[in-house]
């Protein structure tokens, strides 16, 4: 009997994760504020951005913080990105052998919730915590995304050859 308690809880995991991602792909868009972490071994950066996404996908982006880059804003999708700006530069070296931008962050944790490779789920303390690959590749970026008790998302880890490269809390998300 345990084994079968213990089964449907999975099944309402999954069942959870897969209601998420069909209301992101029928939305208009998503809306949410993002505290991006750059992890690149021997240092780390941190700033924050406000992101909405289309029916698409495509992720428009503003810096918040901090005040040295506030104000730059851009576009990441499938095709590529673009940076806007006056007289900030926002210079991030690249990740996982040139495939991340820092920015390209919260576009990566929208596309894998839409789209990505669900590798697991289940319940870490009060979250929801799903495992979700972006490819098949070999070289696939790994994605822990943890959701509320609403199935929001509220933290996201991405990893690169199994080393934590992108640390994004979530709040205020809002399906459009």
């Amino acid at each position: 009997m345990v084994m079968l308690t213990g089964c449907s809880g999975v099944r309402e995991e999954l069942d959870r994760a897969m209601t998420l991602r069909a209301k992101l792909l029928a939305a208009q868009g998503v809306s949410f504020d993002t505290v991006i972490t750059a992890d690149y071994g021997d240092k780390t950066y941190t700033f924050s951005a406000s992101c909405v996404t289309d029916g698409q996908g495509k992720l428009s982006f503003t810096v918040q913080e901090p005040q040295a880059i506030a104000g730059i804003t851009g576009t990441v999708s499938q095709t590529g990105g673009k940076l806007t700006f006056d007289d900030k530069a926002l210079a991030f070296d690249v990740l996982a052998d040139g495939l991340v931008s820092p920015v390209s962050g919260p576009w990566l944790l929208m596309k894998t919730l839409r789209s990505g490779y669900l590798t697991s789920c289940g319940i870490q303390g009060e979250y929801l915590r799903l495992t979700i690959d972006d490819s098949y590749a070999d070289d696939a970026l790994h994605l822990d995304i943890w959701l509320d008790s609403n199935d929001v998302p509220v933290r996201g880890e991405i990893l690169w050859q199994g080393r934590r490269i992108l640390s994004l809390e979530v709040k205020n998300f809002q399906i459009l």
